[in-house]
């Protein structure tokens, strides 16, 4: 699958200190697809980022559009919050 990332996506990885290649891989081989309002969906995957600490980094994609857009992404430790359970 073909992603194009915004302006804000960009910056907001920049800022974040969220190495594009991780995000890609996320969005390649994700763990997690969950479904959102307004066509879009959330790519996410449980990342060890430092100190062996555990986030979770969601990207969240707009499907609407060919390729598809990356709205932002952002990581969190509040994985029980958005983690999907079969």
């Amino acid at each position: 699958m073909k992603f194009t990332f915004s302006a804000h996506a960009l910056q907001e990885c920049d800022r974040r200190g969220i190495r594009l290649d991780i995000a890609q891989s996320v969005l390649n081989n994700p763990q997690q697809i969950v479904p959102e309002k307004f066509g879009r969906q959330v790519y996410q995957s449980q990342i060890v980022f430092e100190k062996d600490r555990s986030f979770l980094l969601r990207i969240v994609v707009d499907t609407r559009v060919k390729p598809y857009m990356v709205i932002t992404v952002y990581r969190t430790s509040k994985i029980d919050k958005y983690w999907r359970r079969s």
